[in-house]
């Protein structure tokens, strides 16, 4: 048995072209999306994360304002730049790349992006209404793994997801997710976490597997049902003097045993990763129609 390849880059693709012809519809009503997007400082993965999502901005017709600021800058200078930015007509969507400098309260950044331009989906406002059902922007990682399911077809209703991992990002909004009454969902939900004795006893039950540990091969196959639907989050940096580069990625999931057990699984790279960004844009053109009043 070979896993079926659940695709990030092949559904994110896909998304981001109807996304241009919304686009394209919106600008003929002489409406440009904008979407600002704020980093401190020059860690390396937020540079890359930001240049990817600027590139996916820029095929799809959405206008990116970027405000690059050193790491020493004030949490109050930030909050000024984003009070200017919540006020500002051509912005629709505000994203602060995270992490932030140890000086600056991530929440606070958080809590001040005004919640209809908060395309992150991270607001406590569009929390607590994904949280009851309620229509929100929702986190981009979660909901692009709704969207993987739901393009590949895979069935939830009834099934058992497990998620490993319980982070505000990842871990609970998709177990949020994954228990509604929509589609994908209407799973039964189990969440394992550092505290949870022998994880292996919960995976094995998993229809739906999750992994958003945050440790590089942490689910092997031994851990892993046959026929699962396996879901990699994690990204890991391992040194590899052999690689161009130095280093290769991995996920949290030993792909090569659990990929022979699996019926569906991500790679990495090439996985949930672009779908992130995917929904990043998904988000600031929903963003942009909300505000102009036009309906799905």
């Amino acid at each position: 048995m070979s896993a079926a390849i659940l695709s990030g880059k092949e559904i994110s693709q896909k998304i981001l072209e109807e996304l241009k012809k919304e686009v394209a519809f919106l600008k003929e009503k002489g409406i440009t999306p904008g979407l600002a997007v704020i980093r401190v400082g020059d860690d390396p993965a937020s540079i890359a994360y930001v240049n990817g999502k600027k590139k996916d901005a820029e095929k799809i017709g959405i206008k990116s304002y970027e405000h690059i600021l050193p790491a020493s800058t004030s949490q109050d200078k930030l909050c000024a730049l984003i009070d200017n930015l919540n006020s500002d007509v051509n912005i629709h969507g505000i994203l602060v790349q995270l992490p932030l400098p140890s000086h600056i309260e991530e929440q606070a950044i958080i809590e001040r992006i005004s919640p209809d331009k908060d395309v992150d989906g991270f607001h406590p406002i569009n929390v607590g209404k994904m949280v009851i059902g309620q229509d929100a922007f929702l986190p981009c990682t979660p909901f692009g793994i709704i969207k993987m399911l739901e393009y590949a077809g895979i069935e939830s209703k009834g099934k058992h997801t497990v998620i490993i991992g319980r982070s505000n990002i990842v871990g609970k909004p998709i177990a949020n997710l994954m228990m509604q009454k929509r589609n994908p969902g209407n799973s039964t939900v189990t969440v394992c976490h550092t505290a949870t004795p022998n994880v292996s006893d919960y995976t094995l039950q998993a229809d739906i597997l999750i992994v958003a540990a945050g440790r590089p091969c942490v689910v092997n196959a031994d851990m892993v049902k046959p026929g699962a639907v396996v879901i990699d989050v994690g990204i890991n940096r391992i040194e590899d003097k052999e690689h161009p580069r130095g280093y290769r990625l991995v996920g949290d999931v030993d792909y090569d045993s659990v990929s022979k057990k699996a019926s569906w699984i991500t790679p990495v790279p090439g996985g949930v990763g672009l779908m992130t960004r995917a929904m990043l844009m998904y988000n600031t053109v929903l963003a942009v129609k909300k505000a102009n009043s036009i309906k799905e």
